[in-house]
This record gives C-alpha cells, sequence and structure tokens, in this order.
C-alpha cells in the first residue's frame, strides 16, 4: 500500500540523519503491508551497497540488507540435505566456502527461509535484518540466528557501536532492544556454531501456515545441547539439555524455562498447543541429537521425513 505521509526517501545508513517520523527501509515488505499515519521520511538502506554475506575465519557475517534469496542462494547453504527448494538449481561451492563436513549447520539456513511460505517476491524483497527487526514471533531468521546463536551489530547515534546476542535483541511480540533511530548493520554467526551437529523441528495448523512452533537444537560438544524455542513463544529461550536425557528430564527442563505466559496466543496456534507440540519437538530433538551422527549422504531434508516436521 502507499504511504501517503511520507514525503522524502533518504539513501542513507547514517543513524544521525534519523529524526522523529523517520523509519529504516530494508525491504519494506512489512512497512508497506502495515501503512502508517505518522511516517514522514523513510531513510533507505536498499543502496547501501553491503555485501550479502562474508565468510570470514571466525564465522559468517550476514548484512541486516541479505535478502531470503541471496541467503537461499548462498553456496553450499543445502549442506547435507539434497533437496532442494522446487526449481532451484544446484548452487556449486566457491573457492574457499567451508565444506558441508566443516560447517553442517549450513543446513538450517533453506528449512527456515521455507518457514516464510511466501511468494518469490518476499524473497527477493524481504531482508534478514528486517525480519528480525519486525520481531514476529514467528520470524524465521530470529529462529535461524538464534539457533546458531548469532549476535547482531548495532549502529546508533553518534556513531556508537554495540553487540547484543540476537536472542535478546528480539524481547517480545513486535519488540525489540534496539534504541531509537539505531539499526542492525550485521549478524555475526559464530564458526563453532556452524559447525556443530544440528536439529531442526516446525510445525503448523497447516502445510502452508505460518510456523506455530519451531525448534532448533544444536550440539554443544561437551554432552549438552543448545535447545533453542521460536514461533511458540513470544520471544526467544534458550535452554541447555544433557544429551541423553530423557522425555521426562527433557519436559522439565522446557517447563522451567518457558512459563505459561510466555506462550504466544493468535489465530496460528493456541497456547496449549504451542505448549504441548514444544514439549514434543524438544523430545525429538534431544533424541536426534543423542543418537549416533547420520551419514551426510543419507540425511533427510529437515522438512521431511519421520516425525512429520510439517505436520
Amino acid at each position: 500500500m502507499d504511504l501517503g505521509t511520507v514525503e522524502q526517501v533518504l539513501a542513507t545508513t547514517d543513524p544521525d540523519e534519523f529524526t522523529d517520523g523517520d523509519a529504516w527501509l530494508a525491504g519494506g515488505t512489512v512497512l508497506f503491508s502495515y501503512g502508517s499515519s505518522t511516517l514522514r521520511r523513510l531513510l533507505d538502506l536498499s543502496r547501501s551497497g553491503w555485501e550479502p554475506w562474508t565468510v570470514r575465519e571466525d564465522g559468517l557475517e550476514i548484512a541486516a540488507t541479505c535478502t531470503i534469496a541471496e541467503l537461499y542462494a548462498l553456496p553450499g547453504s543445502e549442506a547435507s540435505y539434497a533437496l532442494l527448494r522446487p526449481g532451484t538449481a544446484h548452487q556449486p561451492r566457491r573457492p574457499g566456502f567451508p565444506s558441508a563436513e566443516r560447517w553442517p549447520a549450513t543446513a538450517l539456513i533453506r528449512p527456515c527461509c521455507d518457514a516464510f511460505v511466501a511468494s518469490f517476491k518476499i524473497w527477493n524483497t524481504s531482508t534478514v535484518g528486517g525480519n528480525v527487526a519486525t520481531a514476529l514471533p514467528a520470524g524465521p531468521m530470529t529462529s535461524l540466528l538464534t539457533g546458531l546463536d548469532a549476535t547482531a551489530t548495532l549502529w546508533g547515534r553518534g556513531g556508537a557501536r554495540r553487540t547484543l546476542p540476537v536472542a535478546a535483541l528480539v524481547v517480545g511480540d513486535g519488540r525489540t532492544a534496539l534504541a531509537p533511530g539505531e539499526l542492525i548493520r550485521s549478524f555475526h554467526v559464530p564458526a563453532a556454531s556452524l559447525a556443530s551437529r544440528i536439529a531442526f523441528r516446525r510445525l503448523s495448523l497447516s502445510n502452508l501456515g505460518r510456523s506455530g512452533v519451531l525448534l532448533i537444537g544444536r550440539d554443544l560438544g561437551d554432552g549438552s545441547l543448545r535447545l533453542t524455542v521460536t514461533a511458540a513463544t513470544v520471544r526467544p529461550v534458550q535452554l541447555t539439555v544433557p544429551l541423553g536425557a530423557s522425555g521426562e528430564q527433557v519436559e522439565a527442563l522446557v517447563e522451567a524455562a518457558v512459563p505459561p505466559g510466555l506462550y504466544h496466543d493468535d489465530v496460528h496456534g493456541h497456547p496449549a498447543w504451542r505448549h504441548d507440540m514444544t514439549l514434543l519437538l524438544a523430545r525429538e530433538i534431544t533424541a536426534e541429537l543423542s543418537a549416533p551422527p547420520v551419514a551426510p549422504r543419507e540425511a533427510r531434508h529437515p522438512l521431511e521425513g519421520p516425525g512429520g516436521h510439517l505436520r
């Protein structure tokens, strides 16, 4: 829809330009959908020239302006999963890009992108940073980045710079820890996270519906796993679970970490259903990561297979 109150669109990445009545514009898929009666200027980040992603010795840097399509096309993001999105050509690995054996957790990228259940127009416009900043409980980029313990680099007024775990950046339904005028510059995914064994579960009330529950497990390599709960809750929740824990132990740990008031309530899932499915998927993930690793060539795409991840 048109933003009839907007008087100017300014291409800038400088938070000092931000004043009352401004909004940062990246993809704009949510901004233009919701509309506004108060905005006067849009500060356009789309012409920033930031590289969508960069491989570094200590991990992967993803620009806030990286589109979902650009992230999905990251070479090797199919990792150990052979099934690609229908119509998507195989993406050859670029020289120097870490192998699937070195960074197996890149396998999370495509199922999290698929969780948008969006058209190609959204995929080619919506940005990683915009999805996190919107702070919807079902935001799949929030799920991906918190599941991999990513941090966000934030730019503020007066040259201020700070980093914050993505798990602490999203604080509620539509609420973030961003200060007025502050913008997300990029996300850093640690190499240690990308080198981890991972497990993914997602549930929706329909196969083409918004995520009602999305859990990611990551083997920490010390006899425990980090479980990240999103979509079911109004903000990301993380907890540590011992590998080999019984179903009852897993449920007790989840119950202690997620009080009833944190479960989201909307048309995409009742809190009681989200609660029960969170317990179920937490048990499944713990069992999967407690079992011996599956050879990469035999691994299934995380949206398929026994257990019906899209039940």
